[in-house]
């Protein structure tokens, strides 16, 4: 089983903008689930705290295996929110890990 694990920055600063930042990187993602058949699992959202610290929003989902993850890397539907998630993130961290 492989977790891959992003977590993103946003560019807006201004909380309200933010949180509806937040609000759409979820809802597309989240829209993957039925769509992309390798996932497994597939949880993200919003910080919640320690916001001065703690990056905006967070995506951990679950793979069988590398070719798994793979398939959603390249998945048309991924492929098509990929630039919409960028247009709002300033950065992107990513941990893939092996469970």
């Amino acid at each position: 089983m492989i977790r891959h694990v992003v977590a993103w920055k946003l560019a807006a600063t201004e909380p309200a903008q933010k949180a509806a930042d937040a609000a759409e990187i979820t809802r597309l993602l989240s829209g993957l689930v039925g769509v992309v058949p390798s996932i497994v699992s597939l949880s993200v959202g919003p910080n919640m705290a320690y916001f001065e610290s703690n990056w905006d929003v967070v995506l951990v989902a679950d793979y069988a295996d590398l070719a798994g993850l793979d398939a959603y890397q390249t998945h048309p539907a991924h492929l098509e929110v990929v630039p919409q998630i960028r247009a709002l993130a300033a950065e992107r961290a990513a941990v893939d890990i092996e469970l």
